[in-house]
């Protein structure tokens, strides 16, 4: 039986919370600091051509994505922060003070992801980054997007996915099954969190899959962008009339 759940969201609040402190220097080793350029690519892609005045970012984690736009950006956005893990939101609330943002442009909201605690088409961008596979029902939040999304708004997610290719597959199977568990506990001494971790990417749907959820969902254009010969996926999508 696992440790941790996705179907038991309270497992994984606990294992998220448990992590928190550590989170972004574990993602820095774990990545070889390689997140740093996928986070960078994930930006340009799904927020800077949108100039958004309104932002979400969902499974914000401590708060990495939303804070790297946000001191890019020169005009005021109001963005907003959701995660369910509260230990996760406070480290990004340190964050912010650390960066010296404004607190007034920020909302930080302890949430489920499937329910948004936000108006219709209130939003013009959301991201959501290494956050999908771990929610129960990625359709549910896929419907949640859409419709707090305005006209003309965009969705960009990024995830660790499954390389197609074979010996890049190998490689990256062997990695997550021997490697990243041991560096994980070095780390945060919490071996469970990174078998549960490996084991929801090798688990989790295709990035095609993923699309085709997004159309379901209402959303007209998407597009996939492969890194590192698909060991992480971006998927940008906008929603039209």
């Amino acid at each position: 039986m696992n440790f941790y759940n996705k179907d038991n969201p309270k497992s994984l609040q606990q294992m998220f919370g448990s992590i928190a402190q550590q989170y972004d220097k574990t993602n820095a080793i774990l990545s070889f600091q390689m997140h740093k350029l996928w986070n960078k690519k994930l930006i340009r892609a799904a927020i800077e051509k949108q100039l958004p005045s309104t932002y979400l970012d969902l499974c914000c984690g401590t708060g990495e994505i939303a804070f790297k736009y946000l001191k890019r950006r020169s005009l005021p956005c109001k963005a907003y922060l959701l995660d369910f893990c509260p230990e996760m939101l406070y480290c990004a609330k340190e964050r912010a003070k650390h960066l010296n943002l404004q607190p007034h442009t920020l909302t930080y909201l302890q949430a489920d992801a499937q329910k948004i605690p936000l108006a219709e088409e209130s939003i013009e961008s959301v991201t959501l980054a290494y956050g999908i596979r771990n929610i129960p029902h990625p359709q549910q939040c896929f419907n949640e997007i859409y419709r707090v999304l305005n006209t003309g708004g965009t969705v960009g997610i990024l995830e660790l996915t499954q390389p197609t290719q074979p010996l890049i597959r190998a490689g990256h199977k062997l990695y997550l099954k021997t490697i990243l568990p041991i560096m994980g506990q070095l780390v945060t001494s919490n071996r469970k969190a990174y078998e549960y971790l490996c084991n929801s990417i090798r688990s989790f749907i295709s990035p095609q899959e993923l699309e085709s959820m997004l159309k379901i969902a209402g959303f007209k254009q998407a597009s996939v962008i492969t890194l590192m010969g698909g060991i992480a996926t971006i998927l940008v999508a906008k929603k039209g009339n």
